[in-house]
């Protein structure tokens, strides 16, 4: 079985150019076979040996994480025969694959019954090519369109060898000149029929959505939603297919495609839905309802349309992706325009009270439609294809639609002030101001009413946990605005696109939203869950979405400051981060610089003392987190010589500092901290605390979603 090497082709037609370059670079021979007989038209094979291989090296992951070590039992191995079928454009194969090992760990203890015996399903499509008669569409960075990418060494010398075309279903009118026409084969996805309800009338009401986009080009009812029929096999290719799976715990959840290699043509769509998904949205809308569980009114409707609203939206989202989407992570900046983001529920305060009536979005957004004009749009033949899609292009532009997508957005690494993950809103720190205060009012008015009747005290440690951390992906937000770096995917064209620095004050106004969650006031617990929040009950130990307790079985109310904290100041003292703060200030003075950075953190939180005694133990959480992050940044081999240099200066004069003082309590604590870190480069400890509970995805850390 020889696996062809489709990155490097040839579009010529001379028959020796197309050897040169096939022999230039290496294929890959997949496995080789015994003959079983010899027949007149070919050759009887024995496929089970190559079936049989650990094809997604579940061996070397459960090594790599610590699990034990497996290895193929072909022995307790075997062909899967109920699900090994065969159709049309395809055929099918599931392998019972069994490993044994030793010294499995705590997580495959958790999910085998056995955890020496860890038996999966390995699953083999073998899928039938499509015809020639596809079109490929011209890849534009600025469309929000997947690209699949190959060289073309017989391209002339004066272009570039590198050709990018997009991923799409193939989708035609039946009349190409008429205004509006249905379609010669309409996109049509098929919902688990083994979804329970309401989750499946979500999904298909969400799924729907589409329409209203390929609607707005010309097409009627070209993109449908439907029940899978009890008598079609999920299985089959000839069916588009959104699947409600089960996990032990939550996850992403996935929109993936089957296309074909050559051309990019998509051929399948699969979205994979996680069914704990929507129980965490549903916990999430219950710590922020006032009261849910009373003998008197049950709220927890109110919490499941929400829930719901969410299911809809991740309908449209991973079915988008399998339509050949990217995520557009600058859409909530914009009036939340696309279904490709990932939402936060948009909450408000409404005379003193969380209102989350307008939680998610509930139709297709307007840059959704920009990218479907851009990937289905169906021209005559008279129309220049490629000016057309400039123009979809260069017109959303005008209309103030912009595309930015995954690494960009991310806050590690990531700079564009307006493409975050989870955020709201267009200016970030003031959603952060607003979302600190529905964040107090939430935690101040959790209490046994958001229990229901014979629920263990300790759920509502489980129901407190996302409310306390309701603010996080917000504050990654706000951080990337510092050393903030505004830009677009720019195309030489008609349009000129700049790229620019955040401006001075939008920085200096999101370090002052930022320093806000390092104070005791945003990192402690709310007087009246002390007395709530007892050891876990029996049989319900802590979990991933928890925190973890340096505490022993009591609530580590230190704890959880400690390992928030850390995370917030590792974001923002990160050295990519800090060498873009020292190069912009390099450029322009009255830019926030590092060493101002650095003054403000140090004189916000070092030097300052609180009279209530749990909240300056928190402070000195803070203190010694932000000093630990600082000399980490120090070290940190890809801080660079002025930097690092800057930090060998600070903590210079922050000992300085300590050294004058009377009354700062473990002054002598972080002088030795100081002083170990100068005389003892190598035994420096990076900081370390507790990780923090689960984060994405939760309907609001890092499909895919």
């Amino acid at each position: 079985m020889i696996q062809p090497n489709l990155r490097y082709r040839s579009s010529s037609d001379n028959p020796l150019e197309q050897r040169s370059i096939k022999e230039a670079f290496a294929k890959s021979v997949l496995f080789g076979f015994p003959i079983v007989k010899n027949l007149t038209d070919g050759h009887l094979i024995d496929l089970t040996p190559f079936l049989l291989e650990d094809a997604h090296g579940v061996s070397k992951r459960l090594e790599n994480l610590g699990e034990g070590l497996f290895k193929v039992d072909k022995n307790r191995s075997a062909i899967y025969l109920e699900r090994t079928k065969a159709f049309p454009q395809n055929i099918e194969f599931d392998m019972l694959i069994t490993f044994s090992g030793e010294n499995p760990g705590s997580k495959l203890r958790d999910v085998t019954p056995s955890p020496n015996s860890v038996t999966v399903h390995q699953h083999y499509s073998f899928v039938a090519l499509p015809d020639n008669n596809y079109k490929t569409r011209t890849f534009d960075p600025r469309s929000g369109v997947n690209a699949m990418t190959y060289y073309d060494y017989t391209t002339p010398v004066s272009m570039s060898t590198k050709k990018q075309v997009i991923y799409r279903h193939r989708l035609e009118k039946k009349d190409p000149i008429a205004l509006v026409s249905e379609a010669v084969q309409p996109i049509i996805y098929y919902v688990d029929s083994g979804t329970p309800e309401p989750v499946r009338s979500a999904l298909l009401e969400g799924g729907l959505w589409w329409n209203q986009a390929f609607e707005s080009i010309g097409f009627k009812d070209a993109f449908q939603v439907k029940i899978l029929p009890d008598n079609v096999d999920p299985l089959d290719v000839r069916y588009n297919v959104i699947q409600w799976i089960h996990r032990s715990t939550r996850g992403w959840s996935y929109g993936s495609s089957v296309s074909d290699p050559r051309t990019g043509e998509i051929i399948k769509g699969h979205v994979s839905l996680g069914s704990l998904r929507i129980r965490q949205d549903f916990m999430i809308a219950l710590g922020l309802t006032e009261a849910p569980f009373t003998k008197d009114n049950d709220k927890s409707e109110k919490a499941l349309d929400l829930a719901l609203s969410r299911i809809r939206q991740l309908s449209a989202h991973e079915i988008g992706h399998t339509l050949g989407f990217a995520h557009n992570f600058v859409a909530s900046a914009n009036n939340r325009t696309s279904v490709m983001d990932y939402p936060h529920p948009n909450l408000s305060l409404n005379q003193g009270k969380i209102d989350y009536s307008k939680a998610y979005e509930t139709g297709i957004g307007d840059w959704d439609k920009v990218s479907v004009a851009f990937a289905y749009s169906d021209f005559p033949d008279e129309v220049d294809e490629d000016k057309a899609l400039n123009q979809i292009i260069e017109k959303s532009l005008l209309e103030g639609h912009r595309f930015i997508t995954d690494y960009d957005a991310r806050p590690i690494g990531g700079a564009h002030p307006t493409a975050h993950l989870w955020d709201n809103g267009r200016v970030a720190y003031e959603e952060l101001n607003k979302l600190l205060k529905i964040r107090e009012i939430a935690l101040n008015k959790l209490s046994l009413d958001h229990l229901r009747d014979g629920e263990p005290y300790s759920s509502l440690e489980d129901r407190m946990v996302p409310m306390y951390l309701l603010h996080r992906y917000q504050v990654e937000a706000v951080v990337k605005l510092i050393g903030g770096i505004d830009y677009d995917y720019g195309v030489k064209g008609s349009i000129e696109y700049k790229t620019k620095v955040v401006d001075a004050t939008t920085q200096r106004n999101a370090l002052k939203a930022y320093s806000n969650v390092l104070m005791p006031v945003a990192l402690k617990i709310p007087d009246h869950l002390r007395t709530l929040l007892p050891p876990r009950s029996f049989s319900n130990p802590r979990t991933r979405e928890n925190f973890l307790s340096q505490s022993g079985v009591a609530f580590d109310y230190l704890g959880i400051a400690h390992s928030l904290s850390n995370a917030f100041l590792g974001m923002i003292l990160h050295p990519e981060r800090s060498n873009r703060l020292v190069t912009q200030y390099g450029f322009d003075s009255n830019q926030l610089g590092l060493k101002e950075t650095l003054n403000s953190l140090i004189t916000s939180h070092f030097k300052v003392r609180y009279r209530n005694g749990h909240e300056q133990q928190l402070n000195e959480i803070v203190k010694i987190n932000l000093l630990k992050q600082i000399m980490y940044l120090g070290q940190n081999i890809e801080s660079n010589f002025i930097v690092k240099a800057m930090i060998h200066q600070e903590l210079i004069s922050l000992d300085q500092w300590i050294a004058g003082q009377t009354n700062l309590r473990f002054w002598d604590f972080y002088r030795t901290e100081i002083d170990n870190y100068f005389e003892n480069p190598n035994d420096f400890v990076p900081p370390v605390s507790k990780r923090l509970p689960d984060g994405s995805p939760i309907g609001s850390f890092s499909c895919d979603d």
